[in-house]
């Protein structure tokens, strides 16, 4: 059967508001065009992130009801500490309340100013994290990964010949290797069981840790059954096992496949590091048996790490993906192929030729969508990863807009819906304008920035316009 059918029967429904074009334009003013600060009310359907925003199952809000919010040693973290060592095999299991707090507290606890972390590609608040304390964030990902419309199974992977390479001449600099499973940066692509394999040798021979930022492990761990020669009769489970004994540690944001609101841990097998990590984390997050979580949060997320490795689950939530970016690829949008595992990417750089990287294509677009069909979509470009730590800008490698899918939140035709928006967006592009930044933080700019359409890209000029063109 061709038919995406959910495995899930809904229980509860929420009302959604809907608005006019007029509104919204409004509204996306009033937000500085910057729809991170637009009241989530005001948004029809809500692809900004897929962090948190998921539904929870029946068996998850059993859950929140047997939360133990002992302060130290709680039943609750007990079995949250159960379920993650039986999946991950790590030694040290540290809660947090979300995963930047877990990179928060490995970095600042491990860097010192100048040192490095490679990673086949940094997400934002790995950077930020990094760069916080002066350190420097390098990318590897093979070229394959930088080019939005080529096709390879594993565009995620580490390039392991720059790797060795970095190792040899850089060494003394690095103090972690990461690996980000799905790619959230390249179009949410996977990593290969033989790539892991290769980082962990490299690692191994230059004697450095590896880690990995395993936000959607789950997802990755599902590409490489369909995807990676001998891995069809494993288990998503029993693939995700290996990813992580391959590891010396990870940081988790629960908030993806874990499938829950809020959450997320640190662990790892070094115990110098486990202990200063906890030092900190009674510091800034809360004890070590409960890390910023409520009870009743560690019992979700234990169960939505035992729901998220399912079959059925994960051929749905891979499926729905698909057939959004099969939508747009049959009406000419250029997106990051193939589609990764948690969202849609456009290319909104090849949509819109005409707006220049530092004229951010992809908040055009983004803004777009939003007046267009009431859509919240996130820029994956320019203002995301266009400064530098001395302050200038440089484009992007990509300028992507991200489609990220709540799990199990919208039906399928929600998902319709989308494409028609999109759409009707890519046929009339030639409308849309650049934009230029009005205000903004020195990190993480994209969250609060502020920004006003530009009068003239082509030759340049900053003039602020006072409406959205379209």
């Amino acid at each position: 059967m061709k038919t995406i059918i959910e495995p899930f029967r809904i229980k509860a429904v929420e009302p959604i508001k809907f608005t006019t074009r007029a509104e919204r334009r409004l509204a996306l003013d009033n937000a500085g065009n910057n729809v991170f600060r637009l009241r989530a009310e005001d948004v029809l359907i809500d692809l900004l992130t897929d962090s948190g925003t998921g539904a929870m199952s029946s068996d998850q809000w059993s859950a929140l009801m047997r939360g133990d919010e002992s302060y130290a040693g709680s039943r609750s973290f007990v079995r949250f500490h159960e379920v993650v060592t039986e999946l991950t095999g790590f030694r040290h299991i540290i809660p947090t309340h979300q995963g930047r707090a877990a990179e928060r507290i490995l970095f600042h606890t491990i860097l010192k100013p100048g040192q490095i972390v490679l990673n086949n590609t940094h997400f934002d608040t790995t950077r930020a994290n990094i760069e916080v304390e002066d350190a420097e964030a390098r990318d590897l990902v093979i070229a394959e990964g930088r080019i939005p419309s080529f096709i390879h199974p594993f565009k995620g992977n580490m390039d392991l010949d720059r790797l060795e390479h970095t190792l040899a001449t850089d060494g003394d600099r690095i103090v972690l290797v990461m690996v980000t499973v799905t790619n959230n940066s390249g179009g949410g692509q996977p990593v290969s069981l033989e790539n892991l394999r290769g980082v962990r040798a490299l690692c191994t021979r230059f004697g450095k840790p590896f880690f990995l930022d395993a936000c959607r492990f789950a997802e990755n761990a599902w590409f490489i059954k369909q995807r990676e020669p001998g891995q069809q009769d494993r288990t998503p489970r029993e693939i995700a096992r290996e990813m992580f004994s391959l590891a010396d540690g990870c940081t988790m944001s629960a908030k993806k496949d874990g499938l829950a609101n809020i959450g997320g841990f640190l662990a790892m097998n070094d115990d110098r590091w486990a202990e200063e990590c906890r030092n900190l984390l009674i510091l800034t997050e809360g004890f070590p048996t409960y890390g910023g979580m409520a009870g009743y949060d560690l019992e979700a997320v234990a169960r939505g790490l035992e729901e998220v490795t399912e079959e059925a689950y994960l051929r749905y939530r891979i499926r729905s993906i698909e057939y959004l970016a099969e939508r747009l690829t049959a009406g000419g949008v250029p997106i990051v192929q193939p589609p990764g595992g948690h969202a849609v990417y456009i290319d909104a750089r090849a949509m819109l030729p005409t707006i220049p990287p530092l004229a951010y294509p992809g908040v055009a677009l983004v803004n777009a969508l939003y007046v267009d069909g009431g859509i919240r979509a996130c820029e994956i470009g320019t203002v995301m990863f266009g400064l530098q730590p001395d302050g200038s800008e440089i484009p992007a490698a990509m300028d992507l807009v991200r489609l990220a899918i709540p799990r199990r939140l919208y039906t399928q035709s929600h998902i319709d819906y989308v494409a028609e928006a999109i759409l009707e967006v890519a046929a009339n592009k030639d409308a849309l304008r650049g934009y230029r930044i009005t205000s903004s933080a020195k990190r993480l700019r994209h969250f609060t920035a502020e920004f006003a359409l530009l009068e003239n890209v082509s030759t340049g000029q900053h003039a602020e316009a006072s409406a959205f063109a379209g």
